[in-house]
């Protein structure tokens, strides 16, 4: 019944897809034409045997001529695809970011939400209308201010209304004041002397944790601390860098605050936290509360910052290091906030807290590819501790923690620098030394140091150390080395020479951590 539409839509679909296949097939068969070398070689044999000079150049002149137009047609298609392929992925792209676009923009829609319902939270707190409470957050004026005095329940001032909006910032410090309501002072150790507490010291560490420390370097870490409030140490990683702030800090019964530095530190908002205009609140940071606790006690504070050259030290920690620097300990303050709440910790002066005597800053530096250079204004400002070797092992005697007061620690300085001032004769070997080295090497040894040194040398001395030995370390340094600097190419021979006018002044062998260090830069050099 159906055969003549059969036979017919056979017929019909046939010549169709025939077409269709001669498009395709002629279509590989002109390429393969075009490409057709062979045919290109015999054409040529045939014709070039009677070629005169004239057609054979201008047979080559073809030849070149079509290569050249191929290739160019083949260079357009190359850049035609690799347009259009940037094309789509611009594209794409553009669809990406309209997607992350709209959904930021839900949620600035969910977190205003989220904000208005904190508001409506509040009201019962403050007792202020919504709206009211809106106009504040949206204007700070006077004319908002006055409207939310006319309030019944309202705050009386602009600071109250924050303080009844926010409640307190500062939750962590407000928490130290409630902690030392009603703190006794304990009963303090004042029975030891500098050499006693250092020779405790080194004792106490390895009994109780098997660290083994030589006895100069506790001389070391306490002359340093008597100089200056920071120390640094450095050196090679597994000499106890962290372990020996941590040691000393349960000695003295009050555990060392470490803060791990993080190669993101630009700023001091890493050390002390930062006030968040949205939640009110004050972010603290432990640096921050343990700074804040010790104005209330005459205990040892000691805060390490681990990896401190991590990141660059004169970024995060400039502040502290200029305010340290200051001659009246009572300028020592930092600005946490621009204004004071009434519901700010007591030991804030006008949003500023105070920065205490009994505070301890130690450092801890590995010199490697991934961490930064200590700049000089660091290593002038701090006293360095190099830490290059392990300990000898030795059998300790039991020993206890002392709780052992700040202000006793402060007076034992005070008395070593009484009893053990510089000699006058160190200070004249000094005085010719920084000629000399003012001469050649264009170095001075700068107010800063020598301010040092005259605490430094007697301190070291009351700890059961040598004043020469204790110089030696010194300007080995905080003097020699600034030679790090200076292109010791050119002033190799002078450093053989400030060896031997050492050995003069003080005597040969005398000054051996300038000697060495002195000889590991000309072997570098």
């Amino acid at each position: 019944m159906l055969d003549n539409f059969l036979s017919w839509f056979y017929e019909f679909m046939t010549t169709m897809l025939g077409g269709i296949w001669k498009i395709i097939s002629n279509f590989f068969l002109g390429i393969g034409q075009i490409f057709s070398f062979g045919a290109y070689f015999d054409q040529f044999s045939r014709y070039s045997n009677s070629f005169s000079a004239l057609e054979w150049i201008l047979a080559v002149l073809c030849f070149v001529l079509s290569l050249l137009v191929w290739a160019g047609l083949l260079f357009l298609i190359i850049i035609f695809v690799r347009k259009y392929i940037r094309f789509r992925a611009s594209l794409v792209s553009s669809e990406d970011l309209l997607e992350e676009i709209a959904d930021l923009h839900r949620d600035v829609i969910r977190l205003t939400a989220e904000k208005e319902k904190m508001l409506q939270m509040k009201l019962g707190v403050s007792g202020v209308s919504y709206e009211q409470m809106r106009e504040l957050f949206s204007d700070s004026s006077n004319a908002d201010t006055e409207k939310i005095e006319d309030n019944e329940a309202g705050p009386q001032d602009e600071s109250e209304a924050e303080s009844n909006i926010t409640g307190i910032r500062f939750s962590r410090l407000n928490a130290v004041d409630e902690k030392y309501t009603y703190y006794i002072p304990p009963s303090y150790d004042r029975s030891m002397d500098l050499r006693e507490i250092c020779e405790d010291i080194r004792n106490y560490a390895c009994y109780v944790s098997r660290l083994f420390y030589d006895i100069k370097t506790i001389r070391l870490m306490f002359s340093g601390l008597a100089a200056t409030k920071m120390i640094l140490l450095q050196g090679i990683s597994g000499t106890g860098k962290t372990s020996l702030p941590y040691v000393m800090g349960k000695y003295f019964q009050n555990d060392a605050t470490i803060a791990s530095v993080q190669p993101s530190w630009r700023d001091r908002t890493e050390l002390f936290g930062y006030f968040n205009e949205f939640t009110k609140k004050f972010n603290e940071t432990e640096v921050l509360r343990r700074i804040y606790e010790s104005t209330y006690n005459d205990d040892i504070n000691i805060i390490v910052l681990d990896e401190m050259n991590i990141a660059r030290v004169e970024y995060y920690f400039a502040e502290m290091l200029s305010i340290l620097e200051m001659p009246d300990p009572a300028e020592w303050k930092i600005e946490l906030v621009p204004s004071s709440w009434e519901s700010d910790p007591k030991h804030l002066t006008g949003g500023a807290l105070h920065i205490p005597q009994n505070v301890w800053y130690v450092g801890t530096a590995n010199n490697d590819d991934s961490t930064f250079s200590v700049s000089d204004k660091v290593y002038d400002r701090a006293m360095v501790i190099n830490l290059d070797s392990k300990g000898v092992e030795f059998e300790p005697q039991p020993t206890e923690a002392k709780r052992i007061s700040y202000s006793y620690v402060e007076k034992l300085f005070s008395r070593a620098v009484a009893d053990h001032p510089v000699s006058k004769d160190i200070l004249d070997k000094v005085g010719k030394l920084d000629l000399y080295v003012i001469e050649k090497f264009r170095v001075a040894f700068g107010n800063r140091i020598m301010k040092q040194l005259k605490i430094f040398l007697p301190v070291y001395t009351a700890c059961g150390g040598d004043e020469t030995e204790a110089l030696d370390y010194l300007l080995a340094t905080k003097v020699y080395r600034k030679f790090e600097s200076l292109n010791l190419s050119l002033i190799r021979d002078e450093i053989k020479g400030l060896i031997n006018f050492m050995d003069v002044l003080f005597g040969k062998g005398r000054m051996t951590e300038c000697t060495q260090f002195l000889l590991r830069l000309e072997r570098t050099y």
